[in-house]
């Protein structure tokens, strides 16, 4: 009988600790987004318009802060150690303007290009400690930057037409541009450049291969265009943005646009929401998609719901055949965000998102949200 009880015991205690490990997987599986503060220093009417991270300890991201109603912020610059967002000090830049993009070719290479009050380009570098100026490419009127296989690339206009330039070591070198207009970039070499955009035709997609830039058009609807752009590999590409749209009734929300490159052909993917913006393409550590953000995400409600149209997933993770819908954390006191942007954490899974939202008596506040 002793021997019979001790068995049942043990038996007991392996049933038991089946279901503790088992609770336990469960709970590490069940992750989400959560909100992260923005530090105290940063002062209200503030927002975040992109950021970057170069491993689980270093991230940037910037902005502008102590927007007037009626008066330009000043630039912001936050900057995370692995428990904190801190505020980085930018000795010596006394402007008043707004920094627009950051990207980082390694920790000591950072770059962020903005604007200042008077619409003046402004080029910034960091050596993964303080930050200085840089002299922008004359004449050009910078909008955003972008790094990958050891490039650097900037995004903007030159009397009222486009201008993409490279670092080449020495300085900026004026690149040929495609047609249309160009909003994104993926490099991944100095012969491998997807650009997303749009031309006359709707929304384009373009490949750099090192002599000349080949378009195509991803989808031929009036207006549409993409700003997103992720090659995983020659056989498959994704690119990112809105449908477009002509008539209707005024303030009808805009389609979001997803679109995939088999090697093909370029084929538009069905999204878990009906209306929105793509605004952020982001890879896993293996460099395939890893994550979709909606912009001003919304859906159908089900037949004869009211209102007819609800809210509908920030996020959406792809497991390589499907998505997975995720909502923004509610914060108090504050609305949805109006603006999303994704920055990975290299070899990990960790994401970031920043943006701005909708704050008290219509000011708007920075938004910082993690998943991992």
């Amino acid at each position: 009988m002793a021997r019979m009880a001790r068995r049942l015991s043990v038996a007991a205690l392996a049933v038991a600790m089946t279901l503790v490990t088992a609770l336990s997987s469960a709970a590490a599986e069940t992750s989400s987004w959560q909100h992260v503060p923005v530090p105290a220093q940063v002062r209200p009417q503030a927002g975040l318009n992109e950021a970057v991270a170069v491993g689980p300890d270093r991230a940037w991201a910037v902005g502008t802060d102590a927007v007037g109603r009626e008066a330009p912020g000043f630039p912001l610059v936050l900057r995370w150690n692995g428990q904190e967002w801190q505020r980085q000090g930018l000795r010596g830049i006394r402007w008043q303007g707004e920094l627009l993009s950051v990207a980082a070719t390694a920790p000591k290479q950072v770059w962020a290009v903005g604007r200042d009050s008077a619409g003046g380009s402004r080029l910034l570098r960091s050596n993964g400690t303080a930050w200085r100026e840089s002299r922008p490419p004359s004449g050009v009127a910078l909008t955003k930057v972008f790094t990958g296989g050891g490039e650097t690339w900037l995004i903007g206009s030159r009397g009222g037409a486009q201008a993409l330039l490279r670092r080449d070591g020495r300085g900026w070198q004026d690149m040929p541009v495609p047609p249309g207009t160009v909003y994104g970039l993926h490099v991944k070499a100095a012969d491998d450049v997807w650009a997303a955009g749009a031309s006359d035709a709707g929304a384009a997609v373009s490949h750099w291969n090192g002599q000349e830039w080949q378009q195509t058009i991803v989808y031929g609807f009036p207006r549409a265009a993409v700003g997103s752009v992720l090659a995983v590999s020659p056989t498959e590409v994704w690119a990112g943005g809105t449908g477009g749209f002509i008539g209707g009734p005024p303030g009808r929300p805009i389609p979001p646009l997803l679109a995939r490159f088999n090697g093909q052909a370029w084929n538009r993917v069905v999204m878990p929401t009906n209306f929105g913006s793509v605004t952020s393409l982001t890879p896993t550590a293996s460099g395939s998609l890893g994550w979709v953000a909606v912009t001003r995400s919304q859906k159908f409600a089900p037949p004869g719901g009211v209102p007819p149209i609800v809210p509908g997933p920030d996020f959406l993770a792809w497991d390589g055949q499907s998505f997975t819908e995720y909502d923004e954390p509610t914060v108090a006191g504050e609305s949805d965000s109006s603006l999303l942007r994704l920055a990975p954490v290299p070899g990990t899974s960790t994401v970031w998102s920043v943006g701005r939202a909708g704050g008290p008596e219509s000011t708007f506040t920075p938004r910082i949200l993690r998943f991992d």
